[in-house]
C-alpha cells in the first residue's frame, strides 16, 4: 500500500504500538482516526497530537462498532485502511476452570471477534472504494507460544488463519489484507511490560533474538521507535524479493515487525 494519502482508522491507538503507528502515519500525509473506549484520553491524545481525529469504540462491544463505524465513515466517506489493532493480553493458569474461563473468554471476544466484527462493519465500504487495505495484528506468540498466556498465543493464532484465509477470500474485489506480527515490545500490554528492559512482562523468551517472539528493541519515552526491532538475519532480502514477486512472499507476516516503513 502507499505510504500517504490514505485515510486510516485505527481502534485501539490510545498506547503502545497502535498509537506510534497513528503518530507515524499521520505524520506520512495520512488522515488517521484513532478509535478507544476512554473519551477524555482521546481528548487529551488529540490535544498533544494535531491532526489526528478520535472516536470512541470499545471492540468487546458490537453495537459500539456498529456505531463508531457510523461516525466515521460520515465524516470520513474516503476511508480506505482499517487496522484492526485493538487486544488484551492475560496471564492465565489453566489448571483450574475458576482461574481461566472469564479470562479467555475476554481475550477470545477482544482479540478474535473484535477483528472479525470490525471487518464486518467496514469490509462493504472498502470494497465500493476499490483499491483498500485490512491490516490484522496477529504476534509472534501465534507462532513460538507462551506458556503463561495461552488464550493470548491462542487468540493471535486465530487472527493469523483469519488473515491467511480472507486475502483468499477477498482477493480480486481490490481489498488487501496484510498482517502485522509484532514480536515482544515494551508497551503496556500487561503490567510490567513497558519498563521490563527483556520487552516481556513475564521474562525472557527462550530462542534466539531474531526468533518471532525474540526481545523488541524499543526505548522508553520513545514512541515512535516502540515498534522497532533488528531485522532477522536475511530478512530484507527476503522482503525486497517478494516485492518484486508479489504478495505472495510471506516474509513480511511471519517475522518480527521491523519498522513501519518496512511494512506499510
Amino acid at each position: 500500500m502507499d505510504i500517504s494519502g490514505n485515510t486510516i482508522f485505527i481502534p485501539g491507538a490510545t498506547s503502545g504500538i497502535g498509537l506510534a503507528l497513528a503518530l507515524a502515519l499521520r505524520d506520512r500525509g495520512n488522515t488517521v482516526i484513532i478509535g478507544g473506549r476512554r473519551a477524555q484520553l482521546l481528548d487529551e491524545i488529540a490535544a498533544a497530537n494535531p491532526g489526528l481525529d478520535t472516536v470512541t469504540i470499545d471492540t468487546a462491544d458490537p453495537a459500539s462498532i456498529t456505531a463508531a463505524a457510523d461516525r466515521v465513515l460520515a465524516k470520513h466517506p474516503d476511508l480506505n485502511v482499517l487496522v484492526t489493532m485493538a487486544g488484551v493480553m492475560r496471564i492465565e493458569d489453566w489448571r483450574s476452570p475458576d482461574t481461566f474461563l472469564a479470562s479467555a473468554e475476554e481475550v477470545v471476544t477482544t482479540n478474535v471477534l473484535g477483528p472479525i466484527r470490525l471487518i464486518a462493519a467496514f469490509v462493504e465500504h472498502l470494497r465500493q472504494r476499490g483499491n483498500a487495505t485490512i491490516v490484522t495484528v496477529s504476534s509472534g506468540l501465534a507462532f513460538v507460544p507462551l506458556r503463561v498466556t495461552p488464550s493470548y498465543n491462542a487468540s493471535k493464532a486465530a487472527v493469523h488463519m483469519l488473515s491467511e484465509s480472507i486475502r483468499l477470500n477477498l482477493a480480486g474485489t481490490g481489498v488487501r489484507v496484510l498482517e502485522l506480527v509484532p514480536p515482544a515490545v515494551r508497551t503496556e500490554l500487561l503490567p510490567g511490560h513497558e519498563s521490563n528492559e527483556t520487552g516481556h512482562a513475564a521474562g525472557r523468551v527462550r530462542g534466539r533474538g531474531d526468533d518471532a517472539a525474540g526481545v523488541a528493541a524499543g526505548r522508553d519515552g520513545d514512541p515512535g521507535r516502540a515498534g522497532e526491532v533488528p531485522p532477522p538475519r536475511g530478512g530484507a532480502r527476503r522482503l525486497r524479493q517478494g516485492r518484486r514477486h508479489g504478495e505472495r512472499d510471506r516474509s513480511a507476516r511471519v517475522h518480527p515487525l521491523i519498522s513501519i516503513d518496512t511494512y506499510l
